[in-house]
């Protein structure tokens, strides 16, 4: 598995995960909408990771998709720094494994990657939140050294921290 980020050649594969995960309600490709413009958004993705042209309320981010064996088989999203958002509800890392793909280890290959990514952009701390029923993404957090921050609230997210 590897992480790498998005090309013009990822189109029907990469859409065809956001339109999966979006059943789920969850955003695959983070700004992206069924019918865009793919011939932009790989451009996009690396100009976020540069600080270029950041939506309000988004923060720089690196987005790369998980690969194994020519397939994508996941993403993660590294956010350089916090914002109240993300602070609250989203964290520096947030992951997906495509369903087809899921209970083989593949979560955890992808955060190990990620916070070598994340340590590479100075990031001292990271911040993961999961939701409160997602057992196999609590479990994951954890192994990886996640502390949880509190007692859950009651509602649908827990806080981890991993110092890097």
């Amino acid at each position: 598995m590897k992480l790498r980020p998005l090309t013009l050649e990822d189109e029907a594969e990469a859409t065809a995960a956001h339109a999966e995960l979006e059943r789920e309600n969850f955003e695959f490709l983070l700004g992206y909408e069924s019918g865009m413009d793919w011939s932009d958004f790989p451009q996009q993705t690396e100009h976020l990771q540069r600080g270029i042209g950041v939506p309000a309320g988004r923060v720089p981010a690196t987005f790369l998709v998980a690969e194994d064996e020519g397939r994508i088989i996941g993403r993660v999203s590294i956010r350089h720094r916090l914002n109240e958002y993300l602070l609250s509800v989203g964290g520096h890392i947030g992951y997906a494994v495509l369903p087809a793909f899921r209970r083989r280890g593949y979560a955890s290959l992808i955060l190990e990657a990620a916070l070598v990514e994340a340590h590479g952009l100075g990031i001292e701390s990271v911040l993961l939140t999961c939701d409160a029923d997602n057992l196999a993404s609590k479990a994951t957090i954890e192994r990886h050294g996640g502390i949880q921050e509190g007692a859950p609230d009651g509602g649908a997210k827990l806080r981890y921290w991993i110092g890097l």
